[in-house]
């Protein structure tokens, strides 16, 4: 006899979802609080600041009168549209340059195999880690004077200023873009197409190099002050510091960085803005390519065309380095003669290196805590990377339009001419911050799939702290803007400051400066190899992608609700 058949029971089945991914949002947003502390502090109190003394009398000190419009007046008076368009016209070729030189030196790369890609990457690394404009451009000046005057070549200082910029930036320009360019071409399978993460970091790149070219500020001070009569060739950082500190119209110059400020903040809001767009982010693609990287790098073999095409496209790349390098590197290992009284080349290593340091440490670290509770643990689901909206009109801003307010602030701490004064005043990195969140971004699909935190996280962000670190370094203590303004005597001099300081002295009377002190042969050669490390064993790993990933915000199967049916 049949017997009937027993009933089915339905039981929902709690999701076994192991604990690391229920963290809570939270803790996300808890990781973010010490970043956005940092961020008020470096960045919006200043800006704040900035503005308001901009609306203020004119003078060395804060009168707390209204001044109204007058200040804007006097900016607009003293040139800053012109001085916003020669900017622009800097920025012209590095433009070409990081839109059609660097993407071209990248296809090739890539097309030629991974021999040709690594060797261009370790290629690269070089003109990263002889960032030293300072020396670069007063070993320029130095070829063109004879007798304490200019040669016939500065007849026409723009000319001559855009000519130097523009070899001393191009490698750098190269190495920066060509090295996105790669990371945007690195492929899953042949068929995915990377032209529009090739695009989407052009267009970065675009903003970045405007962003760079207004803040402009090294080139002229060096090799023509501006003029060589009245703003021929002032930029807007050059007007705000000569405005400010040499005139002591703090109001005039802080409406000049408020303006400054307004250009920065749309660039940095029109990049938050296409990186949503786009939904960018950083992949890891593991220390070992899989096989369907593997595969997608194999499609265009070694062709021997290609490979001669690369080498000829780095061998053109480092020859116009070297000889833009050529006035700094010729006196590297040159001795420095003796030193202005009460210099000691010790004090001026450790003024030049330390400080910058302290500030990097604290800005980076900061900027991948960050970086981690809005990527990783994303407290807004599919909208966290909406959190990097507030810090965006910052992306771009560097120490030269908030030099007044920061410069105010140290006064009142009484710490102008103290190894703390020396610290750049910036306590929080926006960049590092944009990549922290991108690449944690980009790992958070693995993580949510099963992968291990260690494994898909942590590992893959601590090469990224060295990443972003080092060029802030290198960066902060080649910039001689804010040593400049905070340095009073020998004791609290950078390299960069002194050499620049005693450059015109030196030029009059012929002797010759010592340009090995502002990156000393040594730090040259650890750049080096910390560079091509980073690029060769790390960066080449990364992969910048674009558009959806198939859920990456969404749960897998089975992390929540019912999973199941029991049958009893």
């Amino acid at each position: 006899m049949n017997q009937p058949a027993a009933p089915q029971v339905t039981a929902s089945v709690p999701p076994l979802t192991p604990p690391s991914r229920r963290v809570p949002a939270l803790v996300g947003l808890a990781l973010v609080v010490p970043a956005v502390i940092a961020w008020v502090w470096s960045y919006v109190l200043p800006t704040l600041s900035t503005v308001a003394r901009s609306f203020e009398g004119d003078g060395p000190r804060r009168s707390g009168e209204s001044a109204g419009t007058a200040n804007y007046e006097s900016a607009f008076a003293s040139g800053f549209v012109g001085q916003v368009g020669f900017a622009v016209l800097l920025s012209l070729i590095p433009l070409v340059v990081a839109l059609l030189a660097a993407p071209l030196l990248a296809v090739l790369a890539d097309r030629a195999g991974r021999v040709a890609r690594l060797v261009t990457r370790g290629v690269l690394a070089l003109p990263l880690a002889a960032y030293a404009p300072v020396a670069v451009y007063l070993g320029r000046r130095a070829e063109n004077i004879e007798n304490g005057t200019y040669t016939e070549t500065l007849q026409s200082p723009r000319t001559f200023l855009v000519s130097a910029l523009a070899q001393v930036t191009f490698g750098l320009v190269v190495a920066v873009a060509a090295t996105l360019y790669l990371s945007a071409l690195r492929r899953r399978d042949p068929d995915q197409r990377p032209a529009p993460a090739m695009l989407a970091v052009g267009g970065l790149l675009g903003l970045g190099v405007l962003a760079a070219g207004l803040q402009t500020y090294t080139a002229p001070v060096i090799l023509t002050g501006g003029g060589p009569r009245g703003d021929y060739t002032t930029t807007p950082v050059l007007s705000i510091a000569q405005t400010s500190f040499r005139t002591m119209r703090l109001g005039a110059g802080s409406a000049t960085s408020t303006l400054l400020l307004v250009l920065l903040g749309l660039l940095g809001l029109a990049a938050v803005g296409l990186i949503l767009a786009t939904r960018l982010r950083i992949e890891f693609d593991g220390w070992r390519d899989r096989p369907a990287v593997r595969e997608a790098e194999s499609f265009s073999g070694r062709r021997p065309l290609l490979v001669g095409l690369t080498a000829v496209a780095l061998v053109v790349v480092l020859g116009v380095t070297v000889w833009a390098l050529s006035p700094w590197l010729g006196n590297l290992s040159s001795d420095t003669g003796p030193l202005p009284k009460g210099v000691e080349t010790s004090n001026l290593f450790a003024n030049t290196w330390v400080p910058p340091l302290l500030s990097t440490l604290v800005a980076v670290t900061l900027a991948a805590l960050a970086g981690f509770g809005i990527g990783a643990l994303r407290p807004l689901g599919r909208w966290s990377e909406l959190l990097l909206v507030p810090f965006a009109p910052w992306l771009f801003v560097g120490a030269g339009p908030l030099a007044i307010a920061n410069f105010e602030r140290t006064m009142e701490r009484e710490q102008l001419g103290l190894f703390l004064g020396l610290v750049p005043p910036t306590w929080l990195s926006v960049p590092a911050l944009f990549a922290f969140t991108l690449l944690f971004r980009g790992q958070h699909e693995r993580w949510r799939s099963g992968g291990g935190a260690g494994r898909t996280l942590l590992l893959p962000a601590l090469p990224m702290l060295a990443v972003t670190a080092l060029p802030t370094w290198l960066a902060h203590a080649q910039s001689p803007l804010w040593a400049t303004l905070v340095g009073r005597g020998p004791d609290s001099l950078t390299a960069p400051a002194l050499v620049t300081m005693v450059a015109s002295r030196a030029f009059g009377a012929g002797g010759e400066l010592p340009l090995g002190l502002i990156l000393p042969l040594p730090m040259l050669i650890l750049f080096v190899l910390l560079f091509v490390a980073l690029m060769v064993g790390y960066v080449d790993r990364l992969a910048i992608r674009v558009g959806r990933r198939g859920g990456a915000d969404t749960p897998p199967a089975g992390a929540g609700g019912p999973v199941g049916k029991v049958t009893a």
